[in-house]
């Protein structure tokens, strides 16, 4: 039976840990001197963004990802789809630009970027076009056989693999949750089109993984989890709970930001922060 090394499981969760003293403190310095851009929410919802990302990859769930694909799959749906808008809900550089400088009036990339250069390529990183690509990219290319196979052999590639699922949610997410200092490339009546057009690679792998009727990565059927269920049901099972938790992880919104649009009394505007 596969487990995720102890050295790995202690060491994510000691740096999660520190990265969530450092946004707690950071929360904790904004709530007191300017507690308009510190709201509960923002506190709640990164702590759940950490929490899921700690039990897809640090908890003993990740230790079960050798054995079934259908494990494999929550891991890089609940890092991409669940921890990396949670986090981004939370405001993490306002926070961790209270807790690393000195809290001052905020504004956008020009007073906290250090260079022109670096501020040309955070928009550029973050038009929602790269973000789109970027992260149908990760989800498709980590799914080819032969790179599958690869992490599920090392180690190092493995955490690659988590590494860059978490990074290509974030950028993902990006357009569609705008934390500061974010600043919208798109009217926001593209973004529900943007996550309608985001499903349809991944409702063709769901589909591809749950009706090809052939196992398509040999390692689950050496190492498959004694039990009831067959490599071939498990890899069904994968597909399936793609095609769910991508359709209800990328409605969800669509539908809000729609009724954002459509009501009058509530139109839509990037969140305020402090000024």
């Amino acid at each position: 039976m596969h487990q995720v090394p102890t050295s790995l499981s202690v060491g994510v969760t000691l740096a999660l840990g520190l990265v969530l003293l450092a946004y707690v403190r950071g929360w904790v310095r904004l709530w007191r001197l300017q507690p308009q851009a510190a709201s509960r929410s923002r506190l709640a919802a990164f702590l759940g963004g950490v929490a899921f990302l700690w039990l897809a990859v640090a908890s003993p769930l990740a230790g079960m990802d050798h054995q079934r694909l259908t494990f494999h799959m929550l891991q890089h749906l609940l890092e991409m789809n669940v921890a990396a808008p949670l986090l981004l809900l939370g405001a993490p550089f306002l926070a961790f630009r209270a807790a690393l400088l000195e809290v001052q009036p905020l504004g956008g990339f020009g007073r906290w970027l250090p260079s022109k250069a670096v501020r040309r390529l955070g928009r550029w990183l973050t038009h929602p076009a790269v973000c789109w690509l970027l992260g149908t990219t990760v989800v498709v290319g980590w799914h080819v056989p032969v790179v599958l196979e690869l992490t599920l052999r090392s180690p190092a590639w493995h955490a690659v693999q988590h590494a860059s699922f978490l990074f290509a949610g974030l950028l993902f997410w990006w357009p569609v949750v705008l934390p500061w200092p974010a600043v919208p490339h798109w009217p926001r009546w593209a973004i529900p089109l943007y996550l309608f057009f985001a499903t349809l690679p991944c409702d063709a792998l769901s589909a591809f993984l749950a009706f090809c009727g052939r196992v398509v990565y040999p390692h689950y059927l050496v190492h498959a989890a004694p039990g009831d269920v067959s490599p071939l049901a498990d890899q069904a099972g994968a597909g399936a709970l793609m095609w769910c938790f991508v359709t209800v992880a990328y409605l969800l919104p669509a539908v809000l930001i729609t009724l954002q649009l459509l009501s009058p009394r509530r139109p839509p505007a990037r969140p305020v922060v402090a000024s």
